[in-house]
């Protein structure tokens, strides 16, 4: 399979060379690997450039909002680096962070899923994060859930869900509309990938209502959306992450905002988590 990893990069001097690295270490390589240095003040994009000699390498520069906005920023950057590829002589699209150790074999194992069927539409290890000086599972979402650093597309699927929308919850909306279509998510148990930067790390903090904000463009409701919200802030033992949530949610249905899914594509999303609540109750 052909292979195309476009990594956007905001200020990642400190990363981005384990990254790029571990991909010149791949046992299976990489077709095309561009790298788009969005509004970088650092040495990101030079030192990005210093492994084209051993990766199939273009480094482009971006200038967008130094303000990193969780959804807009990373996915506005991302497009960059789309359009200057022809995703039909690929086989597999992924968005990668620049902040990410792969294990040598992470990209034979990941194919290797995908030529297991014709329907498998999305594929990846797990992040872990560096605590207490080991390597955890960096566990946020429901273990079905692909994390935004490290996703990789079938072609197809991508083509079908009309790409990566920019904004807040693109990493389940792109899920859920594979799903809606009849592919597969597929997460890949003792495959795992070191992010050396917690997610949410460097978000600004007026990003705290996108979250709600994201939950009615997906057409939620708020019953759903009030449950989510308990369960991120219990799990986080944060109360202040419930008001934000439910915040966000009523902010955007007083601006009456767009969805950003159909009245079908949100059918669809409630029923799949509805069922996934009932069956962590039991019933």
């Amino acid at each position: 399979m052909r292979i195309a990893i476009i990594i956007p990069a905001h200020n990642e001097e400190a990363f981005i060379a384990q990254t790029l690295q571990s991909l010149v270490d791949q046992t299976l390589k990489p077709s095309k690997v561009i790298v788009v240095s969005d509004n970088s003040t650092d040495d990101t994009a030079a030192i990005a450039g210093s492994f084209q000699d051993k990766l199939p390498l273009q480094v482009i520069e971006d200038s967008s909002s130094a303000q990193n906005v969780p959804g807009s920023k990373v996915i506005n950057a991302f497009n960059k680096g789309l359009e200057i590829i022809d995703p039909e002589k690929y086989d597999l699209i992924c968005k990668y962070d620049a902040d990410l150790i792969f294990p040598s074999n992470y990209l034979e194992i990941v194919v290797s899923r995908f030529r297991e069927s014709k329907i498998t539409g999305m594929a990846a290890g797990h992040c872990t994060i560096l605590k207490n000086g080991q390597w955890v599972v960096e566990n946020q979402n429901n273990p079905d859930h692909i994390r935004g650093a490290l996703k990789a597309y079938h072609v197809d699927c991508f083509k079908q869900i009309g790409g990566l929308r920019a904004t807040i919850g693109w990493d389940t909306i792109d899920e859920m509309l594979a799903r809606f279509y009849g592919w597969q998510v597929v997460t890949i148990d003792n495959l795992y990938v070191k992010h050396l930067k917690p997610t949410g790390a460097a978000y600004h903090k007026k990003s705290k209502f996108l979250q709600g904000e994201a939950f009615y463009k997906m057409r939620y409701g708020y019953l759903l959306t009030a449950i989510t919200a308990i369960k991120m802030a219990a799990k986080h033992k944060n109360a202040t992450i419930f008001y934000h949530y439910l915040k966000g949610y009523q902010l955007a249905q007083r601006k009456n905002l767009e969805p950003i899914v159909t009245p079908d594509q949100g059918r669809f999303i409630r029923k799949y988590r509805w069922n996934g609540i009932k069956k962590k109750l039991g019933f």
